[in-house]
């Protein structure tokens, strides 16, 4: 199974792109398979571990990520579970510290929060806010940008804390819905577009 009805062009792949990205995102497609109501009923998630299975996939994505990062990045910020995955590999790329973005109770104290809501419910994002020295450069970096709320409450954590954000990265947008209309004026790259 693909991300994409068979038949169709990889989303995201712009006219006259160098065929070496198209080939890489047309891969990505290929590779990130649709679980249907998971993990409720209605939602279509988004599977990414045949492409973290696949090395040279994952690489490529790994490399376009930290090509398309801003310069002088001191910090990598992944956000919980997948976004971890993603971080950790461009923050080598980069030269750059990692810095997990945890959901609430996963660390041990003391710890900023961040507390947002969700379409059904409440949820808090976390960091050890002494690993983020006051003015640091971070990329932000999730597997999918759905909604917004979880990147939206960890730029806002990670302001906070005395960090600049000075981009956010996804591997997939959703932009059907708008996650990114909650990001203000922050720079922001995809990989793969879904309308």
């Amino acid at each position: 199974m693909t991300g994409l009805p068979a038949g169709q062009p990889a989303v995201g792949v712009p006219s006259g792109a160098p065929t070496d990205r198209a080939r890489l995102l047309t891969r990505v497609d290929e590779l990130v398979r649709l679980v249907p109501d998971y993990p409720k009923p209605g939602v279509l998630f988004r599977d990414i571990t045949p492409l973290l299975a696949d090395g040279p996939a994952f690489a490529g994505v790994v490399d376009a990520i930290a090509q398309a990062a801003p310069e002088g990045v001191d910090l990598v910020a992944g956000m919980e579970a997948r976004g971890f995955l993603l971080a950790s590999p461009v923050a080598v790329a980069l030269g750059a510290g990692v810095l997990p973005v945890r959901k609430a109770g996963k660390l041990p104290g003391p710890t900023a929060v961040e507390h947002y809501e969700l379409e059904y419910g409440h949820a808090s994002v976390e960091i050890h806010p002494f690993t983020v020295p006051d003015g640091a450069r971070v990329l932000v970096i999730d597997d999918v940008l759905a909604t917004g709320g979880t990147a939206a409450a960890t730029v806002a954590l990670l302001e906070q804390c005395g960090a600049h954000v000075v981009g956010l990265s996804f591997l997939v947008e959703l932009e059907g819905l708008a996650g990114r209309d909650r990001l203000g004026d922050h720079p922001i790259d995809v990989l793969v577009r879904i309308p």
